[in-house]
């Protein structure tokens, strides 16, 4: 008598593998445990060099899918346009098909995002390179493209809150448009709360009332709950 075919595993039993793209570092978690992995990444990095280092790096990890959080903005899947600080390519990339597994790309501030909320109304803004944005309310999750949005003198946002920022108009100034730009932004878009993180959060000694102070590591677990909380929607 033929056996049964084995059920697949349900996503809330899947292990996941996270990977969090950025300027400077690919960093991976799966959620089995274990320590964070990372390597290099930089201005001419390729999705296929990408993939042959995540490969390199989850030698020996047991993973059934993966989530991704991409430097910039993303639908369906894949990205709509090439990061600023990564090479080319990587627009309409097929990310499932060169991984052979089951993988949800969004974009990196809305991975931290998820990771970091606690119910109701939340905006996340994420203050490294640019500035990532993203909002979440009753767990329908929203990317938020806010850095590039008039600020001063013909700039934007990011051109003041971003790296560029801080490098041109030091960190006192930095700080201070810091702070000008989120009360700016809660007036306008009115959460229960904001979190700040992002690669610059620990250039804040102090943070802008209503605020919490996000962790980066925090992307690792909105990547798991990509595939673990049926009740978000993304």
């Amino acid at each position: 008598m033929a056996k049964a075919a084995k059920k697949p595993a349900p996503d809330s039993e899947k292990i996941v593998l996270a990977i969090d793209i950025g300027g400077s570092h690919v960093k991976i978690l799966t959620s089995a445990g274990g320590e964070e992995r990372r390597t290099d990444s930089g201005p001419g990095l390729t999705p296929q060099q990408m993939i042959a280092a995540v490969q390199t790096l989850a030698d020996g990890l047991p993973y059934d899918v993966i989530s991704m959080g991409y430097p910039g903005p993303v639908h369906h899947n894949r990205p709509l346009t090439d990061p600023a600080n990564l090479g080319k390519g990587w627009v309409g990339y097929d990310f499932a098909t060169q991984f052979g597994k089951p993988v949800k790309v969004i974009n990196d501030a809305l991975m931290q995002a998820v990771g970091s909320y606690e119910g109701g109304r939340m905006l996340f803004l994420g203050l490294g390179t640019g500035l990532g944005a993203a909002m979440i309310v009753d767990n329908v999750a929203q990317p938020m493209e806010l850095a590039h949005l008039p600020y001063k003198k013909g700039g934007s946002f990011e051109d003041y809150v971003g790296e560029r920022g801080l490098e041109k108009r030091g960190k006192k100034k930095w700080r201070k448009h810091v702070f000008d730009v989120v009360e700016r932004l809660r007036a306008a878009m009115q959460p229960d709360y904001v979190v700040i993180g992002g690669g610059n959060i620990d250039k804040l000694d102090e943070l802008p009332a209503g605020c919490r102070r996000g962790d980066n590591t925090r992307a690792f677990e909105g990547g798991f709950r990509l595939w673990r909380d049926k009740s978000l929607i993304v």
